[in-house]
């Protein structure tokens, strides 16, 4: 068979599997979960029962895929933002913007049996582990550049930013979301207070309670959600 043929098959495939995940995406943020069918899909999509079985053999199956592919997507963004930046602080500062900007965009999700769903799946698990990775290695940089402080171990500190910006899902703005991107940043800065004659810095005294320690767990980042639509807010 020709090659400019199999390339016709093989575009004519990923479009049909692209316009399947996207309506099923769609019908399933109008209609939950359990009220889509395979027919409903093929339907809505253009193509045949028959069809449609031959590239997915059911719903759940047809909904891991396209949460797979978000998935990809948003990593692949997060790795080209950091590139496009300039020096490591830049990096830092312009991958944990954008992935405020993915969690407040994923924001308002209703169906939790979806959501129920897809946090079960295996490609969550690894891409959170390899956002933390992204992020835990741009902190070392700017550890070592003496931009970042250097009394918490750099996994630390790329957790405690992935559970702060996650948060950003519910917050009401863009700007409220670069707010808070500037206030976990800060939290980061080295602590500028000269040391004492025992060669310890003294910490400023914060007002009001601390909480207790306790022990980290993993963040639960923007790609655990439904397939709602979204909106975001701009301001």
């Amino acid at each position: 068979m020709p090659k400019l043929w199999n390339e016709t098959i093989d575009a004519h495939r990923a479009a049909v599997r692209t316009a399947v995940m996207d309506t099923t995406a769609a019908l399933v943020a109008e209609h939950g979960l359990t009220s889509v069918t395979m027919s409903q899909i093929a339907k809505e999509s253009g193509i045949g029962r028959a069809t449609l079985y031959k590239y997915f053999p059911d719903v759940e199956a047809i909904l891991l895929a396209w949460h797979e592919r978000q998935i990809s997507d948003h990593l692949g963004h997060l790795a080209e933002v950091r590139d496009r930046a300039g020096a490591p602080g830049e990096q830092l500062e312009a991958v944990l913007e954008a992935f405020a900007l993915i969690s407040h965009e994923s924001r308002g999700h209703r169906d939790t049996e979806l959501a129920g769903f897809l946090h079960r799946d295996q490609h969550v698990t690894e891409a959170e582990q390899q956002l933390h990775g992204m992020i835990q290695d741009l902190v070392s940089e700017g550890v070592r550049a003496g931009d970042l402080r250097d009394d918490v171990a750099p996994g630390e500190l790329a957790t405690y930013c992935l559970h702060a910006l996650t948060a950003a899902g519910n917050l009401p703005s863009k700007a409220a979301v670069r707010r808070l991107v500037t206030v976990t940043l800060a939290g980061m800065r080295p602590d500028e207070t000269p040391p004492d004659s025992a060669g310890a810095r003294k910490r400023p005294r914060r007002s009001g309670r601390t909480s207790g320690s306790s022990s980290v767990e993993p963040p639960h980042g923007p790609w655990r959600h439904s397939a709602h639509d979204h909106q975001s807010t701009d301001s």
